[in-house]
């Protein structure tokens, strides 16, 4: 019987994670995380702890620790004790992260928030910059919205293929 470890090509998940890290910081994500990102979906473990990532990229856990804490902050990565043991396991949330993690997380209205402060302090309603600010605020606030009808919509349709 063969198992998952007898058709992974490690060296060709060693390029997957690099090259999704190098698309994701050319998007603005933060490098380190999108290594540490690309790991964890690749791993055939339910989770894995800042060493083991670590040697997987070939950098130290204490490299790991602040890409693992970007990533919890997102909501793309949760933290659990390891029992037994002063390390912690850092695995990808059960639900369909890439779109629950922002939405769930309220960041864009908590951008919108923010850019909401803008607007109140330029104080002028005809202004440009006030235009602009309210404008975007209102576009983020769209966004949180369309997101969650996004998310409604990959849940009644997961399992279909789009390939």
């Amino acid at each position: 019987m063969s198992t998952t470890e007898d058709h992974r090509d490690p060296e060709a998940v060693r390029q997957f994670v690099e090259h999704l890290a190098m698309t994701f910081a050319n998007l603005g994500f933060n490098r380190m995380a999108a290594r540490v990102l690309g790991v964890l979906m690749a791993a055939e473990e339910d989770g894995l702890t800042a060493g083991e990532i670590g040697e997987r990229l070939g950098v130290s856990p204490a490299a790991v620790s602040g890409a693992v804490r970007y990533l919890i902050t997102t909501g793309l990565v949760q933290k659990s004790p390891v029992p037994n043991s002063r390390s912690d396991l850092y695995r990808l949330p059960n639900d369909e992260w890439y779109v629950a993690g922002a939405v769930k997380s309220g960041m864009y209205r908590s951008i919108a928030d923010i850019v909401e402060e803008g607007v109140q302090a330029v104080g002028d309603d005809e202004s440009n910059a006030a235009h602009r600010l309210r404008e975007m605020r209102d576009f983020f606030l769209f966004i949180q919205e369309e997101m969650l009808g996004v998310l409604e919509k990959w849940q009644a349709g997961k399992g279909r293929s789009l390939r």
